[in-house]
């Protein structure tokens, strides 16, 4: 079995060391120039991208922001999975709005802007405090801007002015006072089954995810089975091959979905150690038709993201229950270099190893990792 992944990132080189256990041969396309590359080496294949794609069983992804152009030509073969649709919801937010809201699936109160005059609009209707969302190729914090007060939309104004919102149009949010970041992940195979992993807790910082534990502290039966249920309503809405992340918002005892992600996610890394099947395993499975694995946690997991940085102690992996997984990239700021996760056996054995952790780390790259350690 061959299945060929476009985006040739971390994502892609998880999947590949998922299905070499599985006797599944993963290559990944690097969509900047439309070439065919090994997922792990980078080595560039001898295969065009023609070729590639008639060789492969199956079509994935491991972003949403594929060239529409190769999604396209992906999806006329008939073996892309999930569909073009699917992964459009991910990459554009207008689409992802009107989905939840034909499934009426709970979510932030927002409106959709395609010029900086409705932004007066906006605040008459949600108020004075807005997170402002480009529609397309925002990530990690980039392409938002945060109003804070009325006294600030002139600048908010005169920062958006340059750019084109009937071609990419903003969807304006209310900033909610929830809880905590939440994610639910889970994978739907063509036959519908589905299978779902504990909510995990999101921890971020300047807009890019820091750190995850999984599954969630003080989680009640309720609120996993609400998210079970959004998570079931999307998969099936969307008639979902393959692994789904969804973004929350905890406020109270509700859920708000914040985001979907039509691919693996960085929340669900834990899994590679904390579940007795992970989700690159499981988007495989998925996307190849085959039986799905047990989300089953194996214990408490934590999955600490390596950003803008490559100098630690490699001592860490001294620690009981502590792997360590390096993307192989250059570093640079903000980038996500590696993570790094860890398994115990209970939430306070979790948060000890946490706090021993940071011995091993310069802490300036690891600015949230000190207190989400004491919180356990």
């Amino acid at each position: 079995m061959q299945v060929l992944v476009y985006g040739a990132g971390q994502l892609a080189q998880m999947m590949y060391l998922a299905g070499a256990p599985l006797g599944i041969e993963v290559w990944a396309v690097d969509v900047s120039d439309k070439t065919v590359v090994h997922p792990v080496s980078k080595k560039l294949s001898d295969m065009s991208l023609t070729q590639a794609i008639d060789a492969a069983n199956v079509l994935t992804v491991e972003f949403e922001h594929v060239p529409e152009e190769l999604l396209e030509e992906a999806d006329r073969t008939g073996k892309l999975y999930p569909s073009v649709d699917a992964i459009l919801v991910g990459a554009d937010r207008v689409r992802e709005k009107k989905l939840l809201t034909s499934l009426n699936i709970p979510n932030c109160p927002h409106k959709i802007v395609t010029h900086v005059d409705q932004l007066d609009e906006c605040v008459e209707l949600l108020g004075e405090s807005l997170i402002i969302k480009a529609s397309r190729d925002g990530y990690d914090g980039y392409g938002q801007w945060r109003l804070k007060s009325k006294s600030g939309l002139d600048d908010i104004k005169q920062q958006l002015a340059g750019l084109d919102l009937r071609a990419v149009p903003l969807v304006v949010e209310q900033c909610i006072a929830f809880d905590r970041e939440l994610s639910i992940i889970g994978a739907r195979n063509q036959d519908g089954d589905i299978r779902i992993y504990p909510l995990a807790q999101n921890c971020h910082h300047e807009g890019q995810l820091h750190v995850t534990i999984a599954p969630a502290p003080r989680m009640s039966d309720a609120l996993q089975e609400k998210a079970n249920k959004i998570f079931h309503d999307l998969a099936n809405g969307l008639h979902y091959t393959g692994v789904l992340a969804v973004e929350l918002f905890q406020v109270g005892n509700d859920l708000l979905v914040n985001e979907i992600a039509p691919r693996v996610h960085n929340s669900g890394h834990w899994t590679l150690h904390g579940a007795d099947t992970d989700q690159f395993d499981n988007h495989l499975r998925a996307v190849l038709g085959l039986a799905l694995g047990s989300t089953r946690p194996l214990g408490v997991s934590a999955m600490v993201n390596i950003i803008g940085c490559s100098s630690f102690s490699r001592d860490l992996l001294s620690l009981p229950g502590c792997h360590m997984h390096w993307y192989g990239k250059s570093v640079r700021e903000k980038r996500k270099m590696g993570h790094i996760n860890v398994l115990a056996e209970s939430t306070l054995a979790l948060g000890s190893t946490l706090e021993k952790l940071t011995q091993f780390l310069p802490m300036a790259h690891f600015p949230v990792l000190q207190s989400e350690a004491e919180k356990l």
